[in-house]
């Protein structure tokens, strides 16, 4: 229209605003003198924890002190040191650093907590976006390496735990969390995705800011599957506004291994959380995959169900090829599926499928293998 100007362009503010600015230079002033306050505590502790010449973990003798150097690592405030003992037993020949055990610290790396800050923004950015982050919001100079080993540390740590558990859980000797309020129900989902696990001799540096040719094409036999389980409780499922819905907790399980892996996480983890009483019943929810319903029988008292997307995922499969890519008529189809097996007719949408003729061998696989897999339901 005439005589109205062109809207302003939207701009990013160039600096950050004043008040932030006031909160970064009250924290790099006063920063140093949470180092220095750490630092004297740490001493502290290490003045008293060396005194004592510790026992051996296999003979129980007192071991001899072989040297003490110095030692440094990194927390969230600076570079900390401290003089380190190390001990050892003649007889048999065992070493031990007691003070850096009573830390929880190890020799020229990050500190846990500040490992886990960068852990966490490792997962939900690319590495050279956490040390940006690290920086801005923690004020922490830290390069990219540093955030991938802290997050591939802790991921393994995070894995071992699993394993450790599962196995414990998986030992007939073993003492299950008892909680007399299980409950009645537990929903278990369980899924797979493939991933490529690119594999490489040495790794690939950049020169000069040049870039990086891309990756190979991944060669068969590199691809391993995912395998993911989600846990919930139905009671825990809040109307958050009219008609939306959501849950009030999950837990995730997730390993890169067989079927039998996954299982005995799931099983680990619901006993850890108290959920498998003597009358819960375990509602299985997954798609037409074998590896799920092969392992679904180590619940004793359970509900399977196959779930609705995935079905109506082979149904667009059929949809497809018999009326075309995204026609009105392969729309409507899928649509009559989803309202019937929503309602629980899967017989009828058995027994509608079997009396078509496709004039295709394409087409005849296809729908052999859509009823096969609606058979699941039945």
């Amino acid at each position: 229209m005439e005589g109205k100007s062109a809207p302003a362009r939207p701009e990013l503010a160039e600096q950050a605003s004043q008040f932030m600015l006031l909160e970064r230079a009250v924290e790099q002033e006063y920063r140093p003198l949470m180092l220095a306050e750490l630092q004297r505590r740490v001493n502290a502790v290490a003045q008293a924890a060396q005194t004592a010449e510790p026992a051996c973990p296999r003979c129980g003798k007192t071991m001899g002190r072989k040297d003490t150097r110095p030692v440094s690592w990194l927390a969230r405030f600076g570079r900390l040191s401290a003089p380190v003992s190390r001990f050892v037993c003649r007889a048999c020949h065992v070493q031990c650093r007691p003070l850096l055990d009573l830390l929880g610290v190890e020799p020229g790396r990050i500190s846990g907590s500040l490992a886990r800050l960068l852990a966490l923004m490792a997962a939900v950015a690319p590495y050279s976006l956490a040390v940006r982050l690290a920086w801005l919001l923690l004020g922490v100079d830290v390069n990219a390496m540093s955030v991938w080993r802290a997050a591939q540390r802790l991921g393994q740590a995070a894995a071992d735990y699993s394993e450790d558990l599962s196995a414990y859980h998986a030992d007939s000797r073993s003492q299950a969390i008892v909680n007399p309020d299980a409950p009645q129900t537990v929903v278990l989902s369980v899924d797979g995705c493939a991933l490529g696990m690119q594999v490489r001799t040495r790794r690939r540096h950049r020169t000069d800011g040049e870039k990086l040719p891309p990756l190979p094409t991944l060669p068969d036999g590199h691809f391993r599957e995912v395998k993911t389980g989600v846990l919930l409780l139905p009671d825990e499922r809040v109307e958050t506004s009219p008609g939306r819905h959501w849950l009030v907790r999950r837990f995730l399980v997730s390993c890169l291994g067989d079927a039998d892996a996954i299982f005995h996480r799931l099983y680990a983890q619901l006993r850890e959380l108290g959920w498998m009483g003597a009358d819960t019943t375990v509602v299985i929810v997954g798609d037409g995959a074998e590896w799920i319903w092969n392992r679904a029988t180590w619940f004793i008292r359970r509900c399977e169900i196959l779930d609705l997307w995935h079905a109506l995922e082979h149904a667009w499969a059929f949809a497809r090829l018999r009326y075309g890519d995204g026609s009105a008529q392969a729309d409507r189809w899928v649509h009559q599926i989803a309202e019937d097996l929503r309602a629980g007719k899967v017989e009828d949408v058995i027994a509608r499928l079997k009396r078509l003729h496709p004039k295709t061998a394409e087409l005849r696989e296809s729908l052999a293998g859509l009823i096969r897999y609606y058979y699941l339901l039945a």
